[in-house]
């Protein structure tokens, strides 16, 4: 890793590679640190082994999140090396809410492969889960003091607000009148949250003021949003081989995703009609019917508007760069990661 904001000239997939090269190892020393039983646990989430705990090479994820963390902290002329981890952190923290997200949610697969709770059963996931919040916050415990204590005050208002965004989307499962408003806050909360904290942690490990690190804060929250859109935008529509997740996914739950919500608050004869096919309890799994209810979803405007939302964010996240700019905050690289992340396929 390059150590100033003047970062190696790449395009954005190879500053990603080179961020995730960096990353992994941390997290592997981290991970380490777990008792056996977890470890076990954790290390199938993050696609370090199979099952029966043989390595495998399935991968954790793009690391879009601890990758933001070092280019922010490269963005404010720090030393990527020092921000490592915050990195590693904030990947723990999602993994901890993926582990219990998907316990809550019942999803069965994951990344191309089962679910950890599939595998090691629902209570073995949460405790898994808990493991890594713990974790993040003793991987933050043993950075210079100066920096702890901002940081891990940082990560426990961030843990608020996912827990309180994971709280309203169980709430809406059962609710009838989610509104579009209702949606945006949840996913503010249990997405946008963590990435402007991600941003956050970056500029205080490179050693931004506290002016700057709130406006990161704010970049990474417009960037998580217009992420949120993007994900489920691919839950309905995405190629399941890419997404890693069963065709339509959302849609076989009823999930209310911001598309769908914004599709069920239209005034059209396509809303009305996916208005009654929600209300059904029923599970959706015929093929032919889920076609039909992602139809409706886009005749009624859904995906036209998360489409419209996402540029919406992105136009706003580059009106934060522009400020973050006139610092003197190096921000091109913020901006490619940015556009890679909206414009992705899986």
């Amino acid at each position: 890793m390059t150590r100033t904001g003047a970062v190696t000239k790449l395009d954005e997939w190879g500053w990603l590679t080179e961020s995730q090269a960096a990353v992994r190892p941390a997290m592997a020393a981290a991970v380490g640190h777990l008792r056996p039983q977890m470890r076990k646990v954790c290390e199938y989430q993050l696609g370090w082994r199979d099952d029966a705990g043989r390595p495998v090479q399935v991968g954790s994820g793009k690391l879009i999140r601890p990758t933001l963390t070092l280019v922010s902290a490269a963005a404010v002329g720090g030393a990527v090396e020092s921000a490592l981890p915050a990195a590693v952190a904030v990947e723990l923290m999602h993994n901890c809410t993926l582990l219990q997200d998907d316990v809550m949610d019942q999803d069965l697969v994951r990344r191309h492969r089962p679910t950890a709770w599939a595998i090691f059963g629902p209570s073995a996931a949460v405790l898994a889960g808990d493991a890594l919040l713990a974790l993040a916050f003793a991987v933050l415990a043993r950075t210079p003091g100066q920096l702890a204590g901002p940081a891990a005050a940082q990560l426990a208002r961030t843990t608020d607000e996912l827990i309180e965004g994971q709280a309203l989307d169980l709430s809406f499962e059962q609710a009838t009148g989610v509104s579009v408003a209702d949606t945006v806050r949840m996913s503010a909360a249990k997405t946008a949250a963590l990435l402007g904290c991600a941003c956050a942690l970056g500029g205080l490990y490179g050693g931004a003021d506290e002016p700057t690190r709130a406006l990161l804060d704010r970049y990474g929250r417009h960037l998580g949003m217009a992420f949120q859109h993007r994900d489920d935008l691919l839950g309905i529509w995405g190629d399941p081989d890419r997404t890693g997740k069963p065709a339509m996914a959302d849609l076989r739950r009823r999930k209310k995703s911001l598309p769908v919500v914004a599709a069920l608050a239209a005034d059209n004869p396509a809303a009305t009609r996916l208005r009654a096919r929600y209300a059904d309890p029923a599970p959706c799994t015929d093929p032919d019917d889920l076609r039909e209810l992602a139809s409706l979803v886009e005749e009624a405007g859904g995906r036209n508007w998360s489409e419209r939302a996402a540029e919406e964010e992105l136009r706003l996240a580059a009106g934060v760069l522009g400020e973050l700019g006139r610092l003197g905050v190096a921000t091109d690289r913020l901006a490619s990661i940015g556009e890679l992340i909206v414009t992705r396929e899986a």
